[in-house]
């Protein structure tokens, strides 16, 4: 029996790209699926404390599915620091506005809160049409 525990080295990590169409997909399922990508935790050579992760491409975020009410019930706040700087805005509106920011607010979330998680996130690319300048990294679809 090997008692050692594997660990993967920096130079040992190999990055695939894949693209996923969020058309009538569910944001929170979607979500997961990504960071579950992102963090690198489908490969067998998942470590926690390093960035193992695959680059994902997210097209058509504005035709993402949303259940219930909360097109109108769950809101993003915000504050600028500033007396009376509090906005709010619903996901509806934002999703009108930036339907990227709605997904990519959703994964980040999902991801860890430090510095392990803001570079995860970079390997994120979200696109609200169905154009996208990745061609030349071959993408795969993500099953």
């Amino acid at each position: 029996m090997n008692a050692k525990t594997y660990t993967a080295r920096e130079s040992e990590i190999e990055r695939a790209w894949f693209v996923v169409d969020a058309t009538g997909q569910t944001l929170g399922r979607l979500a997961t699926q990504v960071a579950r990508v992102l963090s690198g935790k489908h490969k067998p050579t998942y470590t926690a404390h390093l960035d193992t992760g695959d680059h994902v491409i997210i097209l058509n975020a504005g035709k993402i599915a949303v259940s219930s009410d909360k097109l109108t019930s769950k809101s993003y706040a915000r504050h600028s620091g500033h007396p009376q700087g509090f906005k709010e805005e619903s996901l509806g509106k934002l999703l009108e506005r930036r339907p990227e920011e709605v997904v990519r607010r959703a994964i980040k979330g999902m991801l860890p809160h430090n510095r392990l998680g803001a570079q995860q996130l970079r390997k994120l690319k979200i696109y609200a049409g169905n154009d996208h300048p990745h061609q030349a990294q071959q993408p795969e679809p993500l099953a």
